[in-house]
């Protein structure tokens, strides 16, 4: 490098030989992916975003898996409990398979189908195709055994003593499951959400298998509310450690309900909502809470289509906003340095995406209602919200002080060590022998050097509070993937796709 800007120098009068030294060093540092209007190629990284979730899946891969590097895993899932329950998402960088947060991910998915569908192009097929893989297999949870649901797959605490593929694991697929002797109404609420979210995406799509779909949201709605207590009080495998929902149970009621309302019109679940009361003040939208992401969408019904007995919703779905934006008076967030919402330590970037998706899809509300509100002495508008969103995503794809691409595979810095056990070890094409629980550790975990197997699209925790970032694989607060963090990212970039074109 240095010969060459050397080089360069000495030739510096010239104007086309500085044109020669710009493209010089534009291939020695990679390309930014920055287009040409100032702004980053947000059509690229929605199709890495969507693209992630292939390398999520579990099950028996289809023959245009296109992550390749991925194989089948867990063909054997639910023997244990003599069910099927092959299929899915594994959420992050482990080998199990959680129930609630995968339900929360296929929802969020078909939200960003349903509000932002239209910008997606090409991409909307691959995009119902990740929310499919998800709906499947919650549609075999929900409906194998009556009266029952299926929450899990997979000894967790096992699971996190090995580094092994998923294609190699050997540790315990325990089954766990909620019934009404051992209630979960959280998890069954949130499923009743995606099931009817992926009712609605494929309803024009694949009208039969939408009914499905609907058909078992209500089972699991009606199941939610008549078997009210949190999941990870009853069904054991140490599940509290890892996704208790530590916002209770109403706030999925809330949820559900409102999805229902959407997919089938029925009255009788806007009377159920609002017999709730589910009236806390939240500053996080996250797979725990969903109280913000309620009353956005329930807001819809009050800004699109003008029905005013939603303004309740309206104006909670406000304060939750008021709560978020860094110059509101009433603000109880936290910015970097360089200007990244900051909610965690522990995968931040989870909460930036959903709050901007919520920004996003509230703004375009606004727009079509020409809608503004306050916070206190500050006028709101749905270029505002914009604003902020955009920033958020813009510091996500590498606007941000490191100059890093927190998804990887996606400008010319991005994670290379990222925690997240199939991409960290070689491809079972490449390696066909079997590695061990520890064996990974000792040979990968440890290791180094890049994972070998770039996990295109992936979102990792993010940055520390003073936008510090060490790439570290044993980091997994800040280097972990995980699908809920993807899943409402895809919407928001959807919108500015469409909004900013290359």
């Amino acid at each position: 490098m240095s010969s060459s800007l050397t080089y360069a120098a000495s030739l510096a009068s010239s104007s086309s030989l500085i044109l020669v030294l710009i493209a010089i060093l534009s291939l020695l540092s990679g390309t930014s992916q920055v287009a040409a209007a100032g702004h980053p190629d947000y059509a690229d990284a929605l199709t890495k975003a969507i693209l992630f979730f292939q390398g999520q899946r579990s099950g028996r891969l289809p023959p245009d898996q296109a992550v390749t590097w991925r194989s089948n895993s867990g063909l054997s899932d639910g023997s244990a409990a003599n069910v099927d329950l092959t299929g899915g998402y594994y959420d992050g960088g482990d080998n199990v398979k959680f129930g609630f947060p995968m339900a929360y991910t296929t929802t969020m998915l078909s939200w960003s189908v349903l509000e932002h569908g239209g910008r997606m192009k090409a991409r909307v097929h691959d995009a119902r195709a990740a929310v499919r893989w998800g709906a499947d297999y919650l549609l075999k949870a929900a409906t194998q055994t009556p009266g029952k649901l299926y929450v899990g797959v997979g000894d967790a605490d096992a699971d996190h003593r090995c580094w092994e593929r998923p294609e190699d694991m050997d540790t315990p697929r325990t089954v766990y499951a909620v019934s009404a002797s051992a209630p979960g109404s959280d998890v069954a609420g949130e499923t009743a959400a995606a099931l009817a979210a992926a009712a609605l995406t494929f309803r024009a799509a694949d009208p039969a298998y939408a009914r499905r779909l609907l058909a078992a949201a209500r089972d699991m709605m009606g199941f939610a509310v008549a078997h009210q207590g949190k999941y990870s009080d009853y069904v054991g495998g140490n599940v509290g450690a890892y996704y208790q929902s530590y916002s209770g149970y109403k706030d999925e009621l809330l949820w559900g309900s409102a999805w229902l309302l959407w997919a089938t019109k029925n009255a009788s679940y806007f009377n159920y909502l609002n017999s709730l009361s589910a009236n806390d003040g939240v500053d996080i939208f996250s797979w725990d809470n969903k109280l913000a992401g309620a009353r956005v969408l329930l807001s819809r019904r009050t800004l699109v289509d003008g029905d005013k007995r939603f303004e309740p919703f309206r104006q909670q779905a406000e304060d939750y906003i008021c709560r978020i934006l860094p110059n509101s008076p009433s603000s109880t967030t936290r910015y970097t340095p360089g200007g990244l919402m900051h909610k965690s330590g522990y995968a931040n970037l989870q909460y930036v995406t959903s709050a901007s998706f919520l920004l996003t899809t509230y703004a375009k509300y606004m727009a079509v209602s020409k809608h503004t509100f306050s916070c206190q002495s500050l006028r709101v508008t749905s270029k505002s919200l914009r604003a902020l969103a955009k920033k958020q995503v813009d510091y996500i794809l590498g606007v941000n002080p490191q100059g890093m691409s927190y998804m990887v595979n996606y400008g010319a810095r991005w994670p290379q060590r990222i925690h997240h056990r199939a991409s960290s070890m070689p491809s079972v094409a490449s390696h066909p022998a079997h590695i061990g629980c520890q064996e990974g550790f000792q040979s990968y975990f440890y290791a180094g050097g890049a994972n070998p197997n770039v996990h295109t699209g992936a979102v990792v925790g993010g940055p520390d509070e003073h936008d510090a970032f060490s790439d570290d694989r044993g980091d997994y607060a800040r280097s972990e993937p995980t699908t809920y963090t993807n899943a409402p990212l895809v919407g928001c970039l959807a919108y500015l796709a469409g909004t900013h074109r290359s």
